[in-house]
């Protein structure tokens, strides 16, 4: 598989390049490689798709602060492959920014020059609605589906959306003839400029309602609610957004749904700490486990696990449990679970005990003899990580 290009080079832009300013690049780049306009050429419309990609992500702040910090890596899927999209589909879900010069449809001499025939109609397009979903470590570590209850405008069932009362009740815009645009004529030093704008009568949709539905009062829309079913993967993490095509709020007069962006929280564990897919835990033994060495039964996100204590075994010590961790989102890898051994030492001691430890304590191999190789938890947990 080939590697993605940098976002910002696909746009021509730098990294601090305003929002308008990525607009702008991505409106130039789609009319560059629009297939419209590069007939037959498979090379100019995987660009086309490519700067479409580039745009979800740029243009989204949380997808665009991630991408700053990790690259293509810390995406996680969070960016839209439109690979396998239809044209017309790109311009529908970008529909908020070529509503004014391609339309739902693009017609290409209307863009470049020339009128032509074609109507260019505004695609409305519903907002996006932005939800937070908390999960545990004990979710993260498995797919998890859930059940969202989301309060939203929903297509008015009297009118089915249309905001007319009836079939009947909806012309043709008599301001732009159906077009959806109008035509402006201003002259200047260079001669006669012709600037093609939304229409005002209809705002763009080429219809006008005579008799709007009483229910929605013309709009098409109502609150209403709606129950998502969402498949969240495997491994996600906080700050993580899953986006579902068309679960937002419906559009007025039968437009496009907006999305549902499902922001992922992940709450603090009691007993694990996360560190990207690998987890952490502490764990106790005691002094004699310590000494003698021990076959214990440690917890993980899924169940036990035993592993073995050696005999001398130290405070600090670190055991690594290979795929015990949290699994790599759509890459299948596992994570492992990393295990500091801290030796627990008594805060209160019976009179036979003191006396057991005290006599102990004049045997040799009780006295501490600390190695000239060994090191401090840091320098080891650092050499741990580097074999």
């Amino acid at each position: 598989m080939a590697e993605k290009r940098d976002y910002y080079e696909v746009l021509g832009v730098t990294k601090e390049a305003s929002a308008d300013e990525i607009k702008k690049a991505y409106r130039k780049k789609a009319m560059q490689y629009h297939p419209d306009r590069n007939p037959g050429d498979k090379d100019a419309e995987e660009k086309f798709k490519e700067a479409a990609e580039a745009y979800d992500v740029l243009s989204n702040p949380d997808k665009k602060a991630r991408y700053d910090q990790f690259g293509h890596a810390g995406m996680g899927g969070a960016a839209t492959d439109f690979s396998g999209a239809n044209i017309n589909d790109i311009f529908s879900h970008f529909a908020d920014i070529f509503s004014g010069g391609f339309g739902g449809g693009f017609n290409i001499g209307d863009f470049f020059g020339g009128g032509g025939s074609g109507a260019a109609q505004r695609v409305r397009r519903g907002t996006n609605i932005r939800i937070k979903v908390k999960m545990t470590l004990e979710e993260v570590a498995t797919v998890t589906e859930k059940k969202l209850k989301i309060n939203k405008y929903v297509a008015c069932t009297h009118c089915n959306g249309t905001g007319a009362k009836d079939e009947h009740s909806k012309e043709t815009c008599p301001t732009c003839h159906g077009r959806g645009q109008v035509m402006q004529q201003q002259r200047s030093m260079f001669g006669v400029i012709q600037q093609v704008s939304e229409c005002p009568t209809c705002n763009g949709t080429g219809e006008v309602i005579k008799d709007k539905c009483p229910h929605c009062h013309g709009n098409g829309i109502v609150k209403g609610e709606e129950v998502v079913q969402v498949s969240i993967p495997a491994g996600v993490d906080n700050g993580m957004q899953l986006t579902l095509r068309g679960k937002g709020n419906a559009a007025p007069n039968g437009g496009i749904n907006g999305d549902l962006l499902v922001a992922i929280e992940v709450a603090d564990h009691d007993i694990f700490e996360r560190d990207g897919n690998n987890l952490y835990l502490n764990y106790h033994i005691s002094i004699p486990q310590a000494a003698l060495g021990a076959s214990v039964e440690i917890p993980t996100l899924t169940g036990k696990a035993k592993i073995k204590i050696p005999a001398g075994t130290q405070s600090g010590q670190i055991l690594r449990l290979q795929g015990k961790g949290l699994p790599e989102i759509n890459r299948g890898g596992m994570g492992d679970l990393i295990v500091n051994i801290s030796v627990w030492t008594p805060k209160s001691l019976t009179r036979e005990e003191k006396e057991m430890l005290e006599k102990l304590s004049t045997h040799e191999n009780f006295v501490p003899k600390p190695g000239k190789n060994d090191r401090s938890v840091f320098n080891r947990v650092r050499q741990f990580f580097n074999n």
